[in-house]
C-alpha cells in the first residue's frame, strides 16, 4: 500500500507556521479534513464547537485568531453552570476551513471518528466582560493574542447553544491544561447543555455520520457575512405574497404567522428604534421591549419581528395589541406592560455590527438570527421548521393566524413584496383603504357602511363597501376615526352610485376585511368588516385575490378547539363547587356545580347528573354543537334548577353580555321594535348558557352571515320589515 501524502502550505506565511503541527498529523489524500489554506483574514471573528467522537468522545472548543482556529480538547463539553470548571486541554492550532467541518475520520488516521459542528456563531473579547469588538477585527484580534499568552481569556460567545460570557483559564500544573468556566450572567443554567447533540448545521448526530454523507458549506457562511455598511437607517419590510394551502418541499422553511404589529428594531449600542411597517416610531409605545433590546450588546443591529400582545389563555391578541398602542402617557403604558405584557418575536435579521446581511439566503440569515440574537424575557426567537403542513395545524390550534413559508435560497428583499415568502391563512382576507362612510338605519343610523378602495396607478379605485362585521365596539371605534377625516372631496378616482347619505373622509384609515371573491365589474362579494389596521400603509394598498381556506373553516376551528377542550374539562375536575375557569382568552365563573340537573334514575340505573356533568358534556360535544349554533339567532328554555324547577322561554337578550357572547338585531313586526338575540358560536358563549341553566336550544333555519350558496348578500336585519325580509336571515 503506497504511503499517503503529506501536504504543506507553501505559503511561508504566520498561519503556515501556525499550522504546521497540524500538517504533520495529517495525510490529506486519506482523510477528507481540510488542508490549511488562507483564511479571509476580514469580517467577524468565529467560534466552533465540534463533537468528536473519537477513540475518547470530547468537544473541540476553537476560537479564530490571526487566520487560524485556536483549540482546546473538552472532554466533558461546555456547561452553562458557573460552578462547573470543565478542563480544556490546548491542541494543535487548525486551519480556518476546520470550521464547517463534519465527517468521518477513517481508521487509522489521527483522530478518527465522527465530527459535527456542534455549535457555532460569532465571538468577541469581553476584557473580563468591559466590552465587544465585533465591530474592530484588528483590536479583537490583539485582545485575544494577549489573552491567549497570559493564561487568562474572556470572551463572549454567539451561539445556537452557548450563549454569554466564558473564560478561558490555563492552570499552574500544565501549561497545556486550561479550565473553560461560565461566567455569571442571565444565560447561566443548571441543564446538561451537551443533551442537545445535533448538528447546528446538517442537523445530524455523530453517530448518524456513517450512513449519512454530509454536505459541507464554506467556513465563512458559519457567521453573519455580507458588504460591510454603516447601521441602516430606512428600511421597509419584505412583505409575502398569499397563497391557498401548505405544501411539502425541501426548499422551504415555515414559521407560525403572528397576529401582530409588524417592526424593524434597529439597535446601536444602547439606542434602540422601532419602527413599523409604515415607518412610524413605535419606541415609546414599548419602553420595555426597547430596554431589553438594548441588552442585545451590539453596535450596528436590525432585527425584523412582530409585537404581539396575548390573551388571559396565551394566544396572541390583535385587539389587545391596538388597544395598547392607543396609551399615551407613560403611567398608561407602564401600568399595560405589567398587565398584558407584549413579545418581540423577531424572525430575520438584516444587519449586524457593520455586515449588509441581506443578500444571504434566507438559511444563513436564519442561521445568524439564531446565533446572535441574545434571547430575553420578552425578546424572543419566532420557531421555524420544514414540515410546513404540521406547523399549519399547530399554528391553528395554538391561535395563530396561519403560517408563513420562506424559500431558504431567497434573499431579503426590502420593502418588496415577494413570490419567495407565501402567506397561509384559514380565512380569505385583503386590507383596503376607506374613502368614505354612509349613514345607515334604525340603531345603526351613525354608520351603515364604509366605503372602501385601492390605490391603482397613483388613483384610489372604489371597489364596494362593508357594513357586515360590526359590533357596538366596533361601531363606535370606527365612526370615532372617521369623523376625524372628513373631507369634502370625494376621494375616489371615479365618484361611486350612492344610496344613502354618504360622509367622505381622507384616504388614511386600513381596513382588514374578509371577502368571497372579485365581481365581474370588480367589486367586493360578501365583504365582512375584520378590524382596522393601523400598522398597514394606506399607499401600499393594492388590488389582491382572496385565498381560499386552506382546510374548511370548520375544520380549523374544531383543532383550535381541542386543547381549549381539554383545559377546559382538567379545570372541572376541580372538585369546588364554585371556581372561575379559563376557557381560551376568556373568564368564566361557574356556580352550584354540584346542582342537580337530571335526578338520578333507578331503573335507567342512571346516576344523577349535575351542572358539572351538563358543562363537561357540552365541552365535548362542542365541535358538533357549535357547527350548527354558529351564525343562527337562538331561542332558550332555561331551567336554572333542573328539569324540575321552573322554565324559562327567553327569545330576547336585553341585559349586557360578556365579552365572548355575541348578538344580533333584529326588526320585530309586533310594535314595530327591534330585538336582539343571542348567537352561540363559541366555546365559552356554550359554558356561558350552561352555567346559567339552558337545556333546550331553539335555533332559526337560517344564518346571519352570508356563504357560497346564499339567496342574498344583504345582511341588514334590522332597520326596518322590508329590509329584514330582504336579508339572509329570510333565506333559511
Amino acid at each position: 500500500m503506497p504511503k499517503a501524502k503529506r501536504i504543506v502550505l507553501a505559503d511561508p506565511s504566520a498561519a503556515a507556521v501556525l499550522l504546521d503541527e497540524y500538517s504533520k498529523k495529517r495525510a490529506f489524500d486519506a482523510t477528507p479534513e481540510p488542508a490549511p489554506a488562507p483564511a479571509p483574514g476580514e469580517g467577524l471573528l468565529l467560534f466552533v464547537v465540534q463533537k468528536h467522537s473519537a477513540r475518547q468522545l470530547h468537544y473541540d472548543f476553537r476560537l479564530e485568531c490571526d487566520g487560524v482556529l485556536k483549540s482546546w480538547a473538552v472532554p466533558r463539553g461546555p456547561s452553562l453552570n458557573p460552578a462547573d470548571k470543565r478542563l480544556a486541554v490546548m491542541t494543535e492550532d487548525h486551519p480556518y476551513d476546520y470550521a464547517s467541518f463534519e465527517g468521518v475520520i477513517p481508521p487509522k488516521q489521527y483522530g478518527a471518528g465522527e465530527v459535527i459542528v456542534w455549535d457555532c456563531g460569532p465571538y468577541t473579547p469581553d476584557e473580563d466582560r468591559k466590552g465587544h469588538w465585533y465591530h474592530d477585527r484588528a483590536q479583537a484580534e490583539r485582545l485575544v493574542r494577549d489573552g491567549v499568552a497570559a493564561g487568562k481569556l474572556s470572551v463572549t460567545l454567539r451561539g445556537a447553544k452557548l450563549k454569554g460570557s466564558f473564560a478561558l483559564v490555563r492552570t499552574a500544573r500544565n501549561p497545556k491544561d486550561w479550565l473553560l468556566i461560565k461566567h455569571k450572567d442571565r444565560f447561566v443554567a443548571e441543564t446538561d447543555v451537551t443533551g442537545k447533540d445535533h448538528s447546528v448545521l446538517s442537523g445530524l448526530m455523530v453517530e448518524n455520520l456513517k450512513a449519512m454523507p454530509v454536505r459541507r458549506m464554506p467556513a465563512s457562511q458559519l457567521v453573519p457575512s455580507g458588504k460591510k455598511e454603516a447601521l441602516p437607517v430606512k428600511l421597509l419590510p419584505m412583505l409575502a405574497e398569499s397563497r391557498d394551502i401548505p405544501f411539502a418541499s425541501a426548499g422551504w422553511m415555515w414559521e407560525p404567522k403572528l397576529d401582530g404589529y409588524r417592526v424593524l428594531a434597529s439597535i446601536d449600542d444602547k439606542e434602540v428604534k422601532l419602527r413599523s411597517r409604515r415607518g412610524l416610531d413605535l419606541t415609546a409605545s414599548f419602553p420595555k421591549l426597547a430596554a431589553e433590546l438594548a441588552q442585545q450588546a451590539a453596535k450596528g443591529l436590525v432585527l425584523d419581528g412582530e409585537i404581539t400582545a396575548f390573551g388571559a389563555d396565551g394566544r396572541p391578541s390583535f385587539a389587545a395589541l391596538q388597544e395598547r398602542v392607543q396609551l399615551k402617557t407613560e403611567h398608561e403604558i407602564a401600568a399595560a406592560d405589567r398587565a398584558m405584557p407584549t413579545v418581540f418575536f423577531c424572525f430575520d435579521m438584516l444587519h449586524f455590527a457593520g455586515v449588509d446581511a441581506r443578500e444571504a439566503p434566507y438559511a444563513d440569515r436564519r442561521r445568524w438570527l439564531e446565533q446572535c440574537l441574545l434571547p430575553s424575557p420578552h425578546v424572543q426567537l419566532v420557531h421555524a421548521e420544514e414540515n410546513g403542513e404540521a406547523l399549519y395545524k399547530a399554528a391553528l390550534a395554538s391561535g395563530f393566524e396561519g403560517v408563513i413559508a420562506k424559500r431558504k435560497d431567497s434573499k431579503y428583499e426590502a420593502g418588496k413584496r415577494s413570490p419567495t415568502w407565501l402567506k397561509i391563512k384559514p380565512t380569505r382576507s385583503a386590507e383596503f383603504v376607506v374613502g368614505g362612510m354612509t349613514r345607515g338605519k334604525g340603531s345603526r343610523a351613525p354608520l351603515g357602511a364604509l366605503l372602501l378602495g385601492y390605490w391603482d396607478e397613483g388613483e384610489l379605485r372604489y371597489c364596494g363597501h362593508v357594513g357586515s362585521g360590526f359590533d357596538d365596539r366596533t361601531l363606535a371605534q370606527v365612526k370615532a376615526r372617521c369623523e376625524k377625516l372628513r373631507t369634502d372631496a370625494c376621494p375616489f378616482a371615479e365618484k361611486p352610485e350612492l344610496h344613502s347619505p354618504t360622509t367622505w373622509v381622507r384616504p388614511e384609515l386600513v381596513a382588514e376585511v374578509e371577502f368571497q371573491q372579485w365581481t365581474p365589474d370588480g367589486m367586493l362579494r360578501a365583504p365582512v368588516f375584520l378590524r382596522l389596521r393601523d400598522d398597514v400603509d394606506p399607499k401600499s394598498v393594492r388590488r389582491t385575490e382572496p385565498r381560499i381556506a386552506a382546510r374548511p373553516v370548520a375544520e380549523a376551528t374544531s383543532s383550535s378547539g381541542d386543547s381549549e377542550i381539554d383545559a377546559v374539562l382538567r379545570q372541572l375536575d376541580n372538585k369546588k363547587t364554585a371556581l372561575t375557569i379559563a376557557v381560551g382568552r376568556h373568564a368564566l365563573k361557574l356556580t352550584h356545580l354540584d346542582r342537580v340537573y337530571w335526578p338520578a334514575d333507578a331503573a335507567l340505573k342512571q346516576p344523577a347528573i349535575t351542572k358539572r356533568d351538563l358543562l363537561r358534556y357540552f365541552a365535548q360535544v362542542s365541535p358538533f354543537m357549535l357547527t350548527h349554533l354558529a351564525d343562527r339567532p337562538l331561542t332558550m328554555i332555561r331551567m336554572p334548577e333542573g328539569i324540575a324547577g321552573e322554565r324559562f322561554y327567553q327569545k330576547h337578550w336585553d341585559p349586557e353580555l360578556p365579552a365572548f357572547a355575541r348578538k344580533i338585531t333584529i326588526f320585530s313586526e309586533h310594535k314595530d321594535e327591534r330585538h336582539d338575540y343571542l348567537v352561540c358560536d363559541n366555546l365559552a358563549t356554550l359554558l356561558w348558557l350552561a352555567q346559567s341553566g339552558t337545556l333546550e336550544f331553539h335555533v332559526w333555519h337560517s344564518r346571519a352571515k352570508p356563504g357560497p350558496d346564499s339567496g342574498t348578500q344583504r345582511t341588514d336585519s334590522s332597520s326596518s320589515l322590508a329590509a329584514l325580509e330582504g336579508s339572509i336571515l329570510n333565506y333559511p
